[in-house]
C-alpha cells in the first residue's frame, strides 16, 4: 500500500523573478520604484548645482523678515510691518474663505438648476438650459471681470449716501452696498473670555456650541429612523432639531453679551461693521455662478441615472410629489452626483487663483505675488505655493470620500 506524500518543495531561483507568477509583479513594482527615485535623486542634484552655480540657494528665512506692504481684506490683525509668513497665512485664509462660501452657493446653484432643467415647466427648463450652457462655456476669468466691473461702475460710492436720493440710501438702516462692497453690521461680544474686542475664545466657544448641537441633530435624525425602521411611523423632528440649533446658541451669545457694530458714513467713507469687499463680491458669485452650472449637470445626470420606477412606487405609497424628489429621487441620486461634484470642489479652490485679475489677497496673490517679487526666492514661494493646494486638495478630495463612502448602497 504506497501512501501520498507532499512533492518537495521548489527551492528558489532568481529566474523566479520573472518566470514565476508570484514574483513577477512584485519584481515590476520593485523595478518602477528604483527608476522613480533615481529619477527624483537626478533632478535634486541637478537643482541644487544649478542653484550652487548661479550662486544661489533655498532658504525660507524670508518669511521671518517684514512684509512692507498692506492688504485689503484680512481675517486676522496685520499690518505692513507683520512678517512674510503673516502676510501668507492672511492669503491663506481668505482662499479658504471664498473657496468654502463658493462651494456652498455653487451647489445650491447646481442643484436648483439641475432638478428644475428636468421641469415639466418648458421655459423654466428652457431657462435653466441655458443658463447651463451660457455659464459653463465662458470662461470663469471674464465672468470675474464683468461683474466687477458692473459692481464698480453700477453701484454708488460711499459719497452718495449723503444725499437724500433713496437710490442711495442704507437698506433698513444696517445694510450700505457701495461699490467698493458691502458694508453690514458686525457681530461682537461685550462680556466673555475673550473681552469686549471679542476676541479670544468666544468665536471657538460659538463654534464648539454649533458642533455640538449638530451632533445632537444627527442623534435625534438617527433615533427617528431606528423608530420607523422599526414601528413603521417616524416621530417628527423638525422643532426639536430647530430647538437644538438654536437655543444653546442663543444662549451662550446671551452669556457672552452679544452685541452689534453698525456701519455709519463718516468722512469719505464708511466706518464700522463688516466690509464684504467689491474683489470678494466678485469672485464669489462668479466662481459660483460657473461652478453652478457644471454641478447642474452632474445633478440632471444623477436624477435620470434613478429609475423612474422609484417615482412611480413612491406615488403609489402615497408620497406627495413635491416630496418624492427630496425623499427617493434626491437620495438615490447622490451616489452618481458625489464623484463629479469632487472635482468641482477642487476646480474652485484652484480657479481662486484668478482673485489676482481684481486685486483680491489670496494665496497666490500675496505668497505668490508680492511677497515673491519682493524677495527675489521665485523657487520657495512656488514650493510653499504648491504645497499649499496639494494639502487643501487632498483635504477636500478626504473629507469627500468619507461622505460618498458613507452614500454607497451597503449590501447584506
Amino acid at each position: 500500500m504506497s501512501t501520498l506524500t507532499d512533492p518537495p518543495k521548489e527551492s528558489f531561483r532568481l529566474s523566479m523573478l520573472l518566470n514565476d507568477t508570484r514574483y513577477r509583479s512584485m519584481t515590476f513594482q520593485v523595478i518602477a520604484a528604483i527608476v522613480l527615485a533615481l529619477a527624483l535623486f537626478y533632478i535634486y542634484t541637478n537643482l541644487v548645482a544649478n542653484l550652487q552655480a548661479a550662486g544661489l540657494n533655498i532658504s525660507f528665512s524670508f518669511l521671518g523678515n517684514a512684509a512692507g506692504y498692506d492688504i485689503n481684506q484680512t481675517l486676522i490683525d496685520y499690518t505692513s510691518q507683520s512678517s512674510n509668513l503673516r502676510a501668507a497665512a492672511v492669503g491663506i485664509l481668505n482662499t479658504l474663505l471664498v473657496a468654502v462660501l463658493a462651494c456652498v452657493t455653487a451647489t445650491v446653484f447646481g442643484v436648483v438648476a439641475g432638478v428644475l432643467r428636468l421641469s415639466d415647466n418648458w421655459l423654466v427648463s428652457k431657462l435653466m438650459a441655458a443658463y447651463v450652457e451660457i455659464f459653463r462655456n465662458i470662461p470663469v476669468l471674464i465672468w470675474i471681470i464683468i461683474i466687477f466691473t458692473i459692481m464698480t461702475a453700477v453701484m454708488p460710492s460711499p459719497r452718495d449716501f449723503r444725499g437724500d436720493d433713496p437710490a442711495s440710501s442704507m437698506l433698513l438702516d444696517l445694510f450700505a452696498f457701495t461699490n467698493r462692497g458691502v458694508y453690514v453690521p458686525g457681530p461682537f461680544f461685550t462680556r466673555g473670555i475673550g473681552g469686549a474686542d471679542g476676541s479670544g475664545f468666544n468665536w471657538l466657544i460659538v463654534i464648539a456650541t454649533l458642533v455640538g448641537s449638530f451632533l445632537a441633530t444627527r442623534r435625534v435624525t438617527a433615533r427617528a429612523n431606528k423608530i420607523q425602521e422599526e414601528a413603521g411611523q417616524r416621530p417628527k423632528t423638525l422643532w426639536l432639531n430647530l430647538a437644538i440649533w438654536l437655543a444653546p446658541v442663543a444662549l451662550v451669545c446671551f452669556i457672552m453679551g452679544l452685541s452689534w457694530d453698525i456701519p455709519a458714513l463718516k468722512g469719505f467713507n464708511f466706518q464700522g461693521g463688516l466690509k464684504v469687499g467689491g474683489p470678494l463680491i466678485a469672485l464669489w458669485f462668479a466662481l459660483s455662478i460657473y461652478t453652478g452650472a457644471f454641478i447642474a449637470e452632474n445633478v440632471r445626470a444623477g436624477i435620470q441615472a434613478v429609475s423612474k420606477g422609484q417615482t412611480e412606487a413612491a406615488e403609489a405609497l402615497g408620497i406627495r410629489p413635491r416630496r418624492v424628489m427630496s425623499l427617493v429621487v434626491l437620495p438615490q441620486a447622490l451616489r452618481v452626483i458625489i464623484p463629479p461634484l469632487i472635482s468641482q470642489y477642487l476646480n474652485i479652490t484652484k480657479n481662486s487663483s484668478l482673485a489676482i485679475a481684481v486685486g483680491y489677497a489670496d494665496i497666490t496673490a500675496t505668497l505668490g505675488g508680492i511677497t515673491l517679487n519682493q524677495t527675489g526666492r521665485a523657487i520657495e514661494c512656488v514650493l510653499l505655493l504648491m504645497l499649499f493646494y496639494l494639502v487643501i486638495s487632498l483635504v477636500i478630495s478626504t473629507v469627500m470620500n468619507v461622505y460618498n463612502n458613507s452614500m454607497k448602497l451597503k449590501e447584506r
